[in-house]
């Protein structure tokens, strides 16, 4: 590449004011880039603060409704639910997630009767209803069950098809679920429910205030290293993307958020497809704890870090942030 040098060349010209750096700009952020993760408990007219991610609370159905209505006038097109099952309602083998009148499918079922025109997300993983809180079936020795796990993920990603989810998100790591799911949403007529697949989700420390809104950190055991994915590695990100891209995935999603910039950068570069990121619950927790120590603007490092995203090749992000970031973009 030719340029010219200095004085001819001056790299400041662009940014010297406003209206330039607004032309120039490479990137931009839109309240449509954004998932909005919703936590759903029982009860009505519930609200439980989540202690570890201040801000965030666990909310009724009634309350995610409102929260719906709240995103499609933000301009977010699409939630991501998630349920905080009664601890009676868990059990070794999850059978609750194909209960077709369950906490998820009652979500579900409201969005979409109040809110038709905003898209809904639904986790498929079993740790929101195991009594373990692993993300599948366990042999006696503790050691999570490939294929077991994957029929049970399959009649759970009919139950949520059946109940009107737009989009499928396999979030447990085994393999060849995404290819069992797309086989068996065709099969059943529902050849329009998207696939997104988490297809590089690392074993991350990030994840700790997730598992205090989900109800399932007290109930672990042991650690999930054996299916979510190292830390250490990268080529074997790509590795699984091309399978769940050929499995049948829409899109794929890179999580952690920040901590995993390069890896959404080389998907993006790689494979040339939708990628999503999702920043996850201690990401979101440790910018504000950040902002409420003085370290920082908070719209600012809100801003800053969903930007990251965009530029790291990300067609969307799910954030905790999404509906204060939409309203920051709106403004």
């Amino acid at each position: 590449m030719t340029q010219s040098s200095y004085p001819a060349l001056r790299m400041r010209r662009a940014r010297a004011s406003a209206w330039s750096r607004a032309m120039f700009a490479e990137n931009r952020l839109s309240p449509s880039d954004f998932i909005w993760p919703l936590f759903v408990t029982e009860g009505d007219g519930a609200e439980e603060p989540i202690g570890a991610l201040p801000g965030v609370s666990r909310w009724s159905v009634d309350g995610i409704v409102t929260r719906a209505r709240e995103a499609r006038d933000a301009g977010i097109p699409c939630l991501a639910l998630f349920p905080n099952t009664q601890a009676e309602r868990r059990s070794d083998d999850g059978a609750e997630a194909l209960n077709p009148d369950n906490l998820m499918c009652r979500a579900i079922r409201a969005i979409k009767d109040a809110v038709p025109d905003i898209g809904v997300l639904t986790d498929v993983a079993l740790d929101p209803y195991t009594a373990h809180g692993q993300d599948g079936l366990l042999d006696d020795g503790g050691y999570v069950l490939n294929d077991a796990t994957v029929d049970v993920l399959i009649g759970q990603s009919l139950n949520q098809a059946a109940a009107g989810a737009d989009i499928i998100a396999p979030s447990d790591m085994m393999d060849g679920r995404v290819g069992a799911i797309r086989a068996a949403l065709e099969g059943e007529g529902h050849v329009n429910v998207q696939i997104m697949s988490y297809a590089a989700k690392y074993a991350s420390a990030f994840y700790g205030p997730f598992r205090d809104a989900v109800g399932s950190r007290g109930l672990l055991k042991g650690d999930k290293k054996n299916y979510q994915m190292d830390p250490a590695n990268g080529q074997e990100a790509l590795r699984e993307v091309a399978l769940d891209l050929a499995e049948g995935a829409d899109s794929v999603m890179v999580k952690p958020g920040l901590p995993y910039l390069d890896i959404i950068a080389r998907v993006k570069d790689q494979f040339a497809v939708p990628v999503f990121a999702y920043q996850v619950s201690g990401e979101y927790a440790m910018i504000e704890h950040a902002a409420a120590a003085g370290a920082g603007d908070r719209d600012a490092l809100v801003l800053e870090t969903l930007m990251a995203f965009k530029r790291a090749g990300c067609s969307g992000v799910l954030t905790y942030h999404a509906l204060h970031a939409a309203r920051l973009l709106g403004a």
